[in-house]
């Protein structure tokens, strides 16, 4: 078996076969400091560390365009997710921050059933936030912030997302604690430390 670093958040076996996906999403202002900070304090990792990308989505009822990146790491049967807004355009993300350095921003589930699931919290009074249609999956959130603190964003189960997620919670499963943040790159990954060659 594969040494776990010390001290990891999440302690039991790893869960075989097809376990239910969960995320937790923080926002952050530095991601790459606070995926260090997460894999040094919880044990957390490896994060990886996503292109910066534009989502265009339905916020509040109109067209908008976020600036984003990403970095997520499986813990168990649950993903960390960080975010980190790289623009000052209306979104879910900046409405949220108001007052708030940082924190829990929403709690994430995959379903096969997208449209009953959308129906479910809309039945239920809470409001479509915001919209994403692009790629090759759908993705929306619900404001429950008001009643739970954090958004519920809702993923489409595609054949094609959830090989991501296999690939970074195998790669969890088996982390030695070596490279804990692993800025993607087309060839793998670097670290934060190694820049690319000029």
């Amino acid at each position: 078996m594969t040494p776990r670093p010390a001290h990891a958040l999440f302690q039991q076996d790893w869960p075989e076969g097809e376990f239910r996906f969960f995320q937790l999403g923080f926002l952050v202002d530095d991601l790459v400091g606070a995926a260090e900070h997460w894999s040094r304090v919880f044990g957390v990792g490896p994060f990886h560390v996503m292109p910066v990308v534009d989502q265009h989505a339905v916020y509040r009822g109109a067209s908008a365009t976020m600036t984003l990146q990403i970095a997520v790491a499986q813990a168990g049967p649950v993903q960390i997710e960080l975010l980190r807004q790289h623009c000052d355009r209306p979104s879910i993300y900046r409405e949220w921050r108001r007052g708030r350095v940082s924190g829990l921003h929403q709690l994430c589930t995959v379903t096969p059933d997208y449209d009953g699931k959308k129906a479910h919290y809309l039945d239920l009074g809470y409001e479509l936030a915001c919209e994403s249609l692009g790629g090759s999956f759908r993705v929306a959130y619900f404001d429950t912030s008001a009643d739970f603190g954090f958004y519920t964003e809702v993923v489409e189960r595609t054949p094609k997302f959830l090989t991501q997620l296999t690939n970074v919670a195998r790669t969890c499963e088996t982390w030695d604690g070596t490279d804990p943040v692993r800025i993607l790159t087309r060839d793998g990954y670097r670290t934060p430390e190694a820049r690319p060659a000029e």
